[in-house]
């Protein structure tokens, strides 16, 4: 066993991807990586899942993190995510027909009803509606520019694996996500204080044409779990269960991620969070969630590299001085050669210019 797998278990693992994953690598196996020192985790019949420590942002166990699968009404999360900071949480809204008729689950929206953007925010996250996810995206430009701000939020946050083409999370072909992205998702999201309380509100009084009624959250483990924060859970039959959530006991933050799960999933969940609380602090590492990136570097990112380094995926690759200056500092020297002879050129030409307009005025 190499030095990088000391303290670590790896189950089932296949060559990994020539892009170093990102987290590490060994997060790149498709199998189970897991620490030694501890039982391994609960078994759950999802084909991907996550733990990590939110706050150290440590992976303690995972199966196919980077495994690309549709991401159900999970993707809400990041719908929530990019554009909390882009709405006005009082704005009044009156939903268009295209956003009250959305397929799928719904809150209930009426074209005859005005809700405040808070209102539609606790929909999404609660009731996971899908009219909802819509009337949001409209009020903050349309569809189009709202799939724009979520790619390039998860951009930011690095989750690279995750592709949205709608803001609901409805199957749609090319829409993608992954267990790490989804932790990676709910870790920025944490962070965000009107986030936190739309995922933790149990029950919610919501606008309707005559009167006001009643949502509850769908996410159970808020009435079963100590500790339980949220986050978000969904289903459809193409993509099956998916579920992204975190809890608290005492200084620890515990989250799990599960993706493509046949069934029941509330139990393992839970079951899963018991064993991150039990490993936190006491195990290796399999890997990190990264930290977002800075905004200059967004587009770095996406830029190609010619050499990138042999351990670093070009889109992280620094422009340094060393690079920038040449290594033996010779192009410095003829940069600065280059600016000192084009103002001399600009002088004599100067000088021209001004004796010809002499010339011409006589």
């Amino acid at each position: 066993m190499s030095a990088a797998l000391v303290g670590v278990v790896a189950w089932q693992a296949p060559a990994l991807a020539q892009t170093p994953p990102v987290g590490g690598d060994l997060l790149g196996n498709k199998g189970i990586v897991r620490p030694e020192g501890i039982k391994a985790p609960p078994k759950t019949k999802a084909t991907s899942f996550v733990v990590a420590d939110a706050g150290t942002g440590q992976v303690l166990a995972a199966k196919d993190a980077h495994g690309r699968y549709l991401p159900a009404s999970t993707l809400k999360a990041l719908t929530a995510l990019t554009l909390i900071p882009k709405l006005d949480p009082d704005l009044k809204v009156r939903p268009s027909a295209n956003a009250v008729n959305q397929e799928g689950s719904a809150v209930g929206l009426s074209v005859k009803t005005t809700y405040k953007v808070s209102d539609l925010f606790r929909a999404l996250m609660m009731s996971s509606g899908n009219d909802a996810a819509m009337a949001l995206a409209e009020t903050n430009g349309g569809l189009d520019r709202t799939l724009a701000d979520m790619n390039a939020e998860a951009r930011r946050l690095q989750a690279f694996d995750t592709v949205a083409k709608t803001p609901s999370g409805l199957d749609k072909k090319g829409q993608s996500s992954s267990a790490y992205d989804l932790a990676l998702i709910a870790r920025a999201g944490l962070r965000n204080p009107s986030f936190r309380e739309y995922i933790t509100t149990k029950v919610a009084k919501f606008p309707a044409p005559k009167k006001w009624y009643e949502i509850a959250n769908h996410n159970k483990l808020l009435w079963r779990y100590k500790g339980m924060i949220g986050v978000k859970n969904g289903w459809t039959s193409k993509a099956l269960g998916s579920f992204v959530g975190a809890a608290t006991r005492g200084d620890k933050t515990i989250i799990v991620a599960v993706m493509r799960h046949e069934g029941y999933f509330w139990e393992e969940v839970a079951d899963l969070l018991d064993w991150g609380f039990a490993a936190s602090g006491k195990v290796a590492p399999v890997g990190q969630l990264v930290d977002p990136l800075p905004d200059p570097a967004i587009a770095q990112a996406s830029a190609p590299s010619a050499t990138p380094s042999a351990s670093v995926p070009a889109r992280a690759q620094p422009l340094t001085d060393a690079v920038a200056d040449g290594q033996d500092g010779t192009s410095r020297t003829a940069g600065l050669a280059v600016i000192g002879a084009g103002l001399l050129f600009g002088l004599v030409w100067l000088g021209y210019g001004l004796r010809r307009r002499r010339r011409s005025r006589v």
